[in-house]
Protein backbone atom coordinates (compact mmCIF):
# COMPACT_ATOMS: atom_id res chain seq x y z
CA UNK A 1 0.00 0.00 0.00
CA UNK A 2 1.32 3.43 -0.93
CA UNK A 3 1.96 5.68 2.07
CA UNK A 4 -0.17 8.81 2.27
CA UNK A 5 1.50 12.05 1.28
CA UNK A 6 2.45 14.37 4.07
CA UNK A 7 0.82 17.77 4.21
CA UNK A 8 4.26 19.26 3.65
CA UNK A 9 4.65 17.29 0.41
CA UNK A 10 1.21 18.37 -0.81
CA UNK A 11 2.10 22.00 -0.15
CA UNK A 12 5.44 21.65 -1.94
CA UNK A 13 3.57 20.32 -4.95
CA UNK A 14 1.28 23.37 -4.74
CA UNK A 15 4.20 25.80 -5.12
CA UNK A 16 3.93 26.24 -8.91
CA UNK A 17 0.17 26.86 -8.65
CA UNK A 18 0.66 29.27 -5.74
CA UNK A 19 3.25 31.27 -7.69
CA UNK A 20 0.96 31.31 -10.74
CA UNK A 21 -1.88 32.57 -8.54
CA UNK A 22 0.35 35.32 -7.14
CA UNK A 23 1.37 36.39 -10.64
CA UNK A 24 -2.25 36.37 -11.78
CA UNK A 25 -3.90 38.00 -8.78
CA UNK A 26 -1.11 40.11 -7.32
CA UNK A 27 -0.34 42.54 -10.12
CA UNK A 28 -2.53 45.36 -8.78
CA UNK A 29 -1.01 45.11 -5.30
CA UNK A 30 2.54 45.12 -6.68
CA UNK A 31 1.78 48.16 -8.86
CA UNK A 32 0.22 49.95 -5.89
CA UNK A 33 3.26 49.19 -3.75
CA UNK A 34 5.54 50.45 -6.52
CA UNK A 35 3.63 53.72 -6.65
CA UNK A 36 3.72 53.94 -2.86
CA UNK A 37 7.52 53.75 -2.74
CA UNK A 38 8.43 55.29 -6.09
CA UNK A 39 9.98 58.33 -4.41
CA UNK A 40 13.71 57.71 -4.84
CA UNK A 41 14.30 55.93 -1.48
CA UNK A 42 17.69 56.30 0.14
CA UNK A 43 17.91 52.79 1.65
CA UNK A 44 15.88 49.71 2.55
CA UNK A 45 15.12 47.97 5.84
CA UNK A 46 13.61 44.59 6.61
CA UNK A 47 11.62 43.27 9.54
CA UNK A 48 11.10 39.51 9.88
CA UNK A 49 11.97 36.35 11.79
CA UNK A 50 12.80 32.75 10.88
CA UNK A 51 11.92 31.65 7.37
CA UNK A 52 10.62 35.12 6.54
CA UNK A 53 13.96 36.59 7.57
CA UNK A 54 15.68 34.27 5.10
CA UNK A 55 13.37 35.70 2.44
CA UNK A 56 14.54 39.15 3.50
CA UNK A 57 18.18 38.11 3.14
CA UNK A 58 17.42 37.15 -0.45
CA UNK A 59 15.63 40.47 -1.02
CA UNK A 60 18.60 42.31 0.51
CA UNK A 61 20.86 40.97 -2.22
CA UNK A 62 18.23 41.72 -4.86
CA UNK A 63 17.97 45.33 -3.66
CA UNK A 64 21.69 45.87 -3.42
CA UNK A 65 22.55 44.17 -6.70
CA UNK A 66 19.51 45.37 -8.65
CA UNK A 67 18.80 48.83 -7.25
CA UNK A 68 22.20 49.78 -5.85
CA UNK A 69 20.64 50.57 -2.48
CA UNK A 70 21.68 49.03 0.86
CA UNK A 71 19.22 46.98 2.88
CA UNK A 72 19.59 46.25 6.58
CA UNK A 73 17.70 43.89 8.87
CA UNK A 74 16.28 45.53 11.99
CA UNK A 75 15.77 43.38 15.09
CA UNK A 76 12.09 43.43 16.10
CA UNK A 77 13.07 43.72 19.78
CA UNK A 78 14.27 47.28 19.08
CA UNK A 79 10.65 48.38 19.39
CA UNK A 80 8.90 45.55 21.26
CA UNK A 81 11.38 45.00 24.09
CA UNK A 82 13.57 48.09 24.22
CA UNK A 83 10.96 50.65 23.18
CA UNK A 84 13.40 52.48 20.93
CA UNK A 85 12.32 54.55 17.94
CA UNK A 86 14.39 54.60 14.78
CA UNK A 87 14.75 57.62 12.54
CA UNK A 88 13.90 56.03 9.20
CA UNK A 89 12.61 58.90 7.09
CA UNK A 90 13.37 58.21 3.44
CA UNK A 91 13.70 54.45 3.93
CA UNK A 92 11.57 51.67 2.53
CA UNK A 93 10.84 48.77 4.87
CA UNK A 94 9.83 45.27 3.81
CA UNK A 95 7.98 43.58 6.69
CA UNK A 96 7.62 39.89 5.86
CA UNK A 97 5.44 37.45 7.80
CA UNK A 98 3.24 34.68 6.44
CA UNK A 99 0.70 35.13 9.25
CA UNK A 100 1.17 38.85 9.86
CA UNK A 101 0.34 38.28 13.53
CA UNK A 102 3.55 38.30 15.56
CA UNK A 103 3.35 41.27 17.94
CA UNK A 104 7.04 42.21 17.70
CA UNK A 105 6.98 42.31 13.89
CA UNK A 106 3.79 44.36 13.92
CA UNK A 107 5.06 46.76 16.58
CA UNK A 108 8.33 47.52 14.81
CA UNK A 109 6.55 47.95 11.48
CA UNK A 110 4.12 50.40 13.06
CA UNK A 111 7.02 52.27 14.65
CA UNK A 112 8.80 52.56 11.30
CA UNK A 113 5.57 53.70 9.64
CA UNK A 114 5.21 56.40 12.29
CA UNK A 115 8.85 57.44 11.87
CA UNK A 116 8.48 58.30 8.20
CA UNK A 117 9.59 55.08 6.50
CA UNK A 118 7.47 53.70 3.67
CA UNK A 119 6.42 50.28 4.92
CA UNK A 120 5.36 47.33 2.76
CA UNK A 121 3.80 44.25 4.34
CA UNK A 122 4.48 41.01 2.45
CA UNK A 123 2.09 38.53 4.00
CA UNK A 124 -0.32 35.70 3.31
CA UNK A 125 -3.08 37.52 5.20
CA UNK A 126 -3.95 40.97 3.78
CA UNK A 127 -6.33 41.54 6.72
CA UNK A 128 -3.65 40.83 9.34
CA UNK A 129 -2.40 43.29 11.98
CA UNK A 130 0.84 43.61 10.01
CA UNK A 131 -1.04 44.72 6.91
CA UNK A 132 -2.83 47.37 8.97
CA UNK A 133 0.49 48.63 10.36
CA UNK A 134 2.04 49.14 6.92
CA UNK A 135 1.41 51.73 4.23
CA UNK A 136 0.69 49.07 1.63
CA UNK A 137 0.44 45.30 1.39
CA UNK A 138 1.55 42.74 -1.17
CA UNK A 139 -0.41 39.53 -0.50
CA UNK A 140 1.62 36.44 -1.38
CA UNK A 141 -1.51 34.50 -2.40
CA UNK A 142 -0.12 31.17 -1.20
CA UNK A 143 -3.44 29.85 0.06
CA UNK A 144 -3.73 27.93 3.36
CA UNK A 145 -0.48 26.45 4.62
CA UNK A 146 -1.09 23.89 7.37
CA UNK A 147 2.25 22.13 7.66
CA UNK A 148 4.36 23.70 10.40
CA UNK A 149 7.37 23.88 8.07
CA UNK A 150 6.76 26.77 5.68
CA UNK A 151 7.46 26.01 2.03
CA UNK A 152 5.10 27.63 -0.44
CA UNK A 153 4.82 30.79 1.67
CA UNK A 154 8.61 31.15 1.58
CA UNK A 155 8.70 30.78 -2.19
CA UNK A 156 5.81 33.17 -2.77
CA UNK A 157 7.41 35.70 -0.40
CA UNK A 158 10.58 35.55 -2.51
CA UNK A 159 8.60 36.00 -5.71
CA UNK A 160 6.45 38.85 -4.37
CA UNK A 161 9.42 40.83 -3.05
CA UNK A 162 11.57 40.21 -6.11
CA UNK A 163 8.71 41.16 -8.40
CA UNK A 164 8.30 44.47 -6.57
CA UNK A 165 12.04 45.15 -6.83
CA UNK A 166 11.97 44.32 -10.54
CA UNK A 167 9.08 46.75 -11.02
CA UNK A 168 10.95 49.47 -9.15
CA UNK A 169 13.94 48.91 -11.43
CA UNK A 170 11.67 48.53 -14.46
CA UNK A 171 13.67 45.45 -15.34
CA UNK A 172 11.73 43.81 -18.17
CA UNK A 173 14.07 40.82 -18.38
CA UNK A 174 13.68 39.98 -14.69
CA UNK A 175 9.92 40.54 -14.78
CA UNK A 176 9.65 38.10 -17.69
CA UNK A 177 11.76 35.53 -15.83
CA UNK A 178 9.52 35.84 -12.77
CA UNK A 179 6.43 35.21 -14.89
CA UNK A 180 8.06 32.11 -16.40
CA UNK A 181 8.62 30.54 -12.98
CA UNK A 182 5.51 28.34 -12.52
CA UNK A 183 6.44 25.77 -15.19
CA UNK A 184 10.09 25.77 -14.11
CA UNK A 185 9.19 25.26 -10.46
CA UNK A 186 7.11 22.27 -11.45
CA UNK A 187 10.22 20.79 -13.09
CA UNK A 188 12.31 21.69 -10.02
CA UNK A 189 10.15 19.54 -7.76
CA UNK A 190 11.01 16.55 -9.92
CA UNK A 191 14.80 16.93 -9.71
CA UNK A 192 16.26 13.70 -8.35
CA UNK A 193 18.38 14.44 -5.29
CA UNK A 194 18.21 10.89 -3.93
CA UNK A 195 22.01 10.89 -3.57
CA UNK A 196 21.63 13.62 -0.96
CA UNK A 197 19.05 11.54 0.91
CA UNK A 198 21.46 8.59 0.96
CA UNK A 199 24.36 10.73 2.20
CA UNK A 200 22.57 12.58 5.00
CA UNK A 201 22.47 9.83 7.59
CA UNK A 202 23.91 11.51 10.68
CA UNK A 203 22.92 14.48 12.79
CA UNK A 204 25.10 17.24 11.29
CA UNK A 205 25.51 18.93 7.90
CA UNK A 206 26.65 22.14 6.26
CA UNK A 207 24.70 24.18 3.74
CA UNK A 208 26.58 26.70 1.61
CA UNK A 209 25.71 29.60 -0.63
CA UNK A 210 26.95 32.99 -1.66
CA UNK A 211 25.08 36.14 -2.60
CA UNK A 212 21.34 35.50 -3.08
CA UNK A 213 21.94 31.76 -2.76
CA UNK A 214 23.25 32.22 0.77
CA UNK A 215 19.67 33.03 1.76
CA UNK A 216 18.67 29.67 0.31
CA UNK A 217 21.39 27.92 2.32
CA UNK A 218 20.06 29.60 5.47
CA UNK A 219 16.56 28.38 4.76
CA UNK A 220 17.79 24.86 3.96
CA UNK A 221 19.67 24.65 7.26
CA UNK A 222 16.55 25.66 9.16
CA UNK A 223 14.44 23.05 7.36
CA UNK A 224 16.99 20.34 8.17
CA UNK A 225 16.62 21.31 11.84
CA UNK A 226 12.82 21.65 11.79
CA UNK A 227 11.86 18.54 9.88
CA UNK A 228 14.80 16.13 10.24
CA UNK A 229 16.35 17.04 13.63
CA UNK A 230 19.66 17.50 11.82
CA UNK A 231 22.00 20.13 13.21
CA UNK A 232 22.71 21.86 9.91
CA UNK A 233 24.71 25.07 9.82
CA UNK A 234 24.66 27.55 6.95
CA UNK A 235 27.78 29.38 5.82
CA UNK A 236 28.82 31.64 3.03
CA UNK A 237 31.26 29.76 0.82
CA UNK A 238 33.63 32.66 1.50
CA UNK A 239 33.74 31.77 5.20
CA UNK A 240 33.47 27.99 5.54
CA UNK A 241 37.15 27.32 4.82
CA UNK A 242 38.10 29.35 7.87
CA UNK A 243 37.03 27.99 11.28
CA UNK A 244 34.06 25.78 10.30
CA UNK A 245 36.08 23.50 8.01
CA UNK A 246 37.73 21.87 11.02
CA UNK A 247 34.50 19.93 11.65
CA UNK A 248 34.59 18.34 8.21
CA UNK A 249 35.64 14.69 8.10
CA UNK A 250 35.14 11.73 5.77
CA UNK A 251 31.55 11.54 4.58
CA UNK A 252 30.46 14.79 6.25
CA UNK A 253 27.45 16.00 4.22
CA UNK A 254 27.64 19.41 2.55
CA UNK A 255 24.94 20.85 0.29
CA UNK A 256 26.09 23.84 -1.78
CA UNK A 257 23.54 26.04 -3.54
CA UNK A 258 24.79 27.72 -6.71
CA UNK A 259 23.04 29.93 -9.24
CA UNK A 260 24.22 31.02 -12.68
CA UNK A 261 25.65 34.23 -11.26
CA UNK A 262 29.02 35.83 -10.60
CA UNK A 263 29.53 33.77 -7.43
CA UNK A 264 29.08 30.34 -9.05
CA UNK A 265 32.72 29.67 -9.92
CA UNK A 266 34.08 30.60 -6.49
CA UNK A 267 31.37 28.62 -4.69
CA UNK A 268 32.09 25.53 -6.78
CA UNK A 269 35.80 25.84 -6.03
CA UNK A 270 34.99 25.70 -2.32
CA UNK A 271 32.64 22.73 -2.85
CA UNK A 272 35.43 20.90 -4.68
CA UNK A 273 37.93 21.77 -1.94
CA UNK A 274 35.65 20.25 0.70
CA UNK A 275 35.12 17.17 -1.43
CA UNK A 276 38.89 16.82 -1.70
CA UNK A 277 38.99 16.68 2.11
CA UNK A 278 36.67 13.66 2.07
CA UNK A 279 33.32 15.36 2.63
CA UNK A 280 30.21 14.21 0.75
CA UNK A 281 29.58 17.41 -1.16
CA UNK A 282 26.66 18.10 -3.48
CA UNK A 283 26.34 21.24 -5.57
CA UNK A 284 23.72 22.64 -7.95
CA UNK A 285 26.21 23.35 -10.71
CA UNK A 286 27.66 21.57 -13.71
CA UNK A 287 31.04 23.18 -13.09
CA UNK A 288 32.08 20.92 -10.19
CA UNK A 289 35.08 18.63 -10.62
CA UNK A 290 35.12 16.53 -7.44
CA UNK A 291 31.87 17.51 -5.72
CA UNK A 292 28.75 15.69 -6.89
CA UNK A 293 26.73 17.65 -9.44
CA UNK A 294 23.06 17.70 -8.56
CA UNK A 295 20.29 17.89 -11.17
CA UNK A 296 18.96 21.44 -11.11
CA UNK A 297 16.65 23.71 -13.01
CA UNK A 298 18.13 26.94 -14.32
CA UNK A 299 15.63 29.72 -14.91
CA UNK A 300 15.66 32.68 -17.29
CA UNK A 301 17.53 34.95 -14.86
CA UNK A 302 20.24 34.42 -12.26
CA UNK A 303 18.12 36.12 -9.59
CA UNK A 304 15.32 33.61 -10.06
CA UNK A 305 17.62 30.55 -10.09
CA UNK A 306 17.65 30.32 -6.25
CA UNK A 307 13.85 30.13 -6.21
CA UNK A 308 13.96 26.97 -8.30
CA UNK A 309 16.77 25.53 -6.18
CA UNK A 310 14.94 25.87 -2.86
CA UNK A 311 11.92 24.17 -4.41
CA UNK A 312 14.06 21.15 -5.31
CA UNK A 313 15.49 21.13 -1.79
CA UNK A 314 12.06 21.21 -0.16
CA UNK A 315 11.05 18.07 -2.06
CA UNK A 316 14.25 16.39 -0.87
CA UNK A 317 14.17 17.40 2.79
CA UNK A 318 10.60 16.18 3.15
CA UNK A 319 11.74 12.80 1.88
CA UNK A 320 14.71 12.75 4.27
CA UNK A 321 12.41 13.42 7.22
CA UNK A 322 10.06 10.61 6.21
CA UNK A 323 13.00 8.23 5.67
CA UNK A 324 14.09 8.95 9.26
CA UNK A 325 10.65 8.03 10.59
CA UNK A 326 9.69 11.66 11.32
CA UNK A 327 6.50 13.50 10.44
CA UNK A 328 7.58 16.82 8.88
CA UNK A 329 4.09 18.23 9.38
CA UNK A 330 4.42 18.24 13.15
CA UNK A 331 8.01 18.99 14.18
CA UNK A 332 8.81 18.50 17.84
CA UNK A 333 8.28 21.57 20.06
CA UNK A 334 7.06 23.78 17.18
CA UNK A 335 3.81 25.54 16.30
CA UNK A 336 2.73 26.93 12.94
CA UNK A 337 2.57 30.51 14.20
CA UNK A 338 5.04 31.71 16.80
CA UNK A 339 4.04 35.04 18.30
CA UNK A 340 7.01 36.74 19.96
CA UNK A 341 7.01 40.01 21.84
Amino acid sequence: MTAAKTQMRREIEEIPLAVDRLLTEGADAVRQARRCIDHDPTYFLSVARGTSDHACTFLKYACELGLGLPMASVGPSIASVYGARLHAHGAVCFAVSQSGKSPDIVRLTQSLTDSGATTVAITNDPASPLAHAAHCTVPICAGPEKSVAATKTFVTSLVAGLWLIAELKRDAELIAAIHALPRLLDASIGCDWSEVTSAVTGDSAFTLGRGPSWAIANEAALKFKETCRIHAESYSSAEVLHGPVSIVGPGFPVLAFAAADAAEVSLVEVADALADKGASVFVTSDKAKTATRLPHCRTDHWLTDPIATITSFYATVEGIAVSRGLNPDTPRHLNKVTETV
